[in-house]
């Protein structure tokens, strides 16, 4: 009996176990049914692109997430498409498609990806992809010597334009400084009248007393301040230079001074003129007197009269006061020229001081620095027309600021005979950057095949890679720090990357400086490939250079079939 129930309780359990399994599957079936998930192509060569397309049938009111980043990984996303909306009757179908591919042959999985609708989430289904390798038949396709080099004609600069910018801009800038500072400007009335003559000028203020409007409208006051303001004007120039601030019989008194100490030849009759006329003048603005128009004129012509006698009583210049003279103008010119040129001066250090501002903010303070006093790198850097060559044979692909020269490659006495080797190179170990590329053929040495029947390499590349640091060390570089990891160039070509940083040796004996290196190396049958890239440390610019440079090495695997 109990042997009885333990068969049913096992039947039992058995059924519940096919009822839940049953139940999941069903639940999966609807629950995905909304969801699926596809590609273009199962099969594709290296760098190729496979389309991986989600599609999802949705309710209007659902909010759908899609995957975003590198969660295709081992496959890499190259672009990620627009989501394609069309309309089902009340649903909507949203299709989202992503670009993929992958730099190493192999086959891949791509994982389920995760997609969010609404409060729920579904996983598509994983899919696999197989990336072959680009075959070289190479008994078909032979190796070439070497070609010649050739002139090529240089794509054209724009260099001129700037040149004509440049032109343009200090044109403009000549053309203000000119202007406003080294420009004769035009004088104006007022400056031409102050550049007269005193007896000029006190003749011209009377001719424009008698144009003014005074005597007709009877303003007398006013007529007799600028007759007298005329008069005091010419005596404060040439005979006492207090005449404007000094009282009426202050200024008689300094007249009869200077008549008795025969300073100016001016007659008592002269004297007793001027100074009725400068009472006449007081008591008009000051006392409210008013003289009638004939006697204003009378006046007019008295004082007209008593400037040229005045003038007539001065002394004649001497030599030396006239030598005197003609220095202070020069001075005076002088000094008017030194201003200018000081001004120039500080506008155009402003002008600089500006600009070199502007550039540090926009650029930073080293690249103006180096733009202005000159920098190695930068300049190889800022190449236009980087050289992109193939160098050995089997041929390394390489960009580089300049070609590559060939190179005479020192071989140890023990490996004579037994390789052949091609080396190019540019810079040199003391210099900014150094680069060198190199193919290494060994006659008596190839592939041999493995316990799994694979044909196995015998170069090493670790032990490449140690000859390299020991050549680097014969050289004088020392405390060099050793990392390593794969390398794989654009083309899916696999090889090892020894970098790390080293203290280099200067030109100057006994002195070193900090700096980086970079060593790849690539083997195939009995070749051996390597690039060598070193340079100094805190060299931006080098930094960007290396970067740019390993990121355009490709090699062509060669396979036998």
């Amino acid at each position: 009996m109990n042997f009885e129930l333990r068969i049913l309780n096992y039947e039992f359990r058995q059924t519940k176990k096919f009822a839940l399994s049953f139940f999941f599957v069903l639940y999966s079936f609807f629950s995905f049914s909304q969801i699926a998930s596809s590609i273009d192509s199962t099969s594709i060569k290296i760098g190729e692109q496979v389309t991986y397309k989600i599609e999802v049938e949705v309710d209007s009111t659902d909010f759908v997430v899609f995957p975003e980043g590198q969660t295709f990984l081992p496959l890499e996303v190259i672009e990620s498409y627009k989501v394609d909306t069309t309309k089902l009757n009340d649903k909507f179908n949203l299709i989202k498609k992503y670009g993929l591919t992958q730099f190493d042959s192999g086959v891949y999985t791509i994982p389920r990806q995760k997609i969010i609708i609404g409060t729920k989430t579904f996983l598509t289904d994983s899919l696999k992809v197989e990336v072959n390798n680009i075959v070289v038949d190479t008994t078909k396709q032979g190796l070439f010597d070497i070609k010649p080099i050739i002139e090529v004609d240089k794509s054209p600069s724009n260099w001129w334009k700037y040149l004509i910018y440049t032109l343009i801009v200090l044109a403009i800038i000549a053309g203000l400084l000119y202007w406003f500072i080294w420009r004769e400007k035009p004088l104006t009335k007022e400056e031409k009248i102050a550049l007269l003559p005193p007896y000029e000028r006190a003749k011209l203020a009377l001719q424009e007393l008698d144009n003014s409007e005074f005597l007709q409208n009877e303003e007398i006051k006013e007529y007799y301040s600028e007759l007298t303001g005329i008069i005091r004007k010419y005596l404060d120039e040439k005979v006492y230079d207090h005449a404007l601030e000094s009282t009426t019989e202050e200024l008689i008194n300094r007249l009869h001074l200077l008549k008795d100490g025969q300073q100016i030849d001016l007659s008592k009759e002269d004297i007793k003129s001027i100074e009725t006329i400068l009472k006449r003048a007081d008591l008009v603005k000051f006392a409210k007197s008013k003289p009638d128009i004939a006697l204003a004129e009378l006046d007019r012509n008295t004082i007209d009269l008593e400037i040229d006698h005045v003038k007539e009583s001065l002394p004649e210049p001497t030599e030396e006061e006239k030598l005197l003279n003609q220095k202070y103008k020069e001075e005076q010119e002088r000094k008017k020229k030194r201003r200018k040129i000081i001004i120039t001066i500080i506008v155009a250090v402003f002008i600089l001081f500006a600009t070199l501002t502007g550039f540090v903010i926009k650029y930073g303070f080293e690249y103006v620095k180096d733009s202005i006093i000159g920098h190695e790198s930068k300049e190889l850097l800022e190449i236009k027309d980087w050289v992109t060559s193939e160098y050995g044979a089997p041929g390394i692909t390489i960009t580089t600021p300049k070609v590559l020269q060939r190179t005479e490659a020192e071989i140890p006495e023990e490996l004579k005979g037994q390789v052949e080797v091609a080396m190019f190179s540019f810079g040199g170990l003391n210099s900014n950057i150094d680069i060198i590329v190199g193919t290494t053929k060994f006659k008596n040495q190839g592939q041999e095949k493995g316990q799994d029947g694979e044909k196995e390499n015998k170069i090493d590349l670790n032990k490449a890679a140690e000859g390299s640091i020991k050549i680097l060390e014969s050289k004088g570089v020392e405390n060099i720090i050793v990392k390593q990891e794969q390398f794989i160039t654009p083309n899916g070509a696999a090889g090892l990357k020894t970098y790390g940083t080293a203290r280099f040796p200067t030109a100057i004996p006994d002195k070193f400086e900090n700096g980086n290196y970079v060593l790849l190396g690539f083997t195939t049958e009995n070749i051996l490939q390597t690039i060598m890239l070193t340079w100094k440390d805190n060299d931006v610019y080098a930094d960007q250079i290396v970067e740019r440079i390993l990121n355009s090495i490709e090699l062509i695997k060669l396979e036998e079939e």
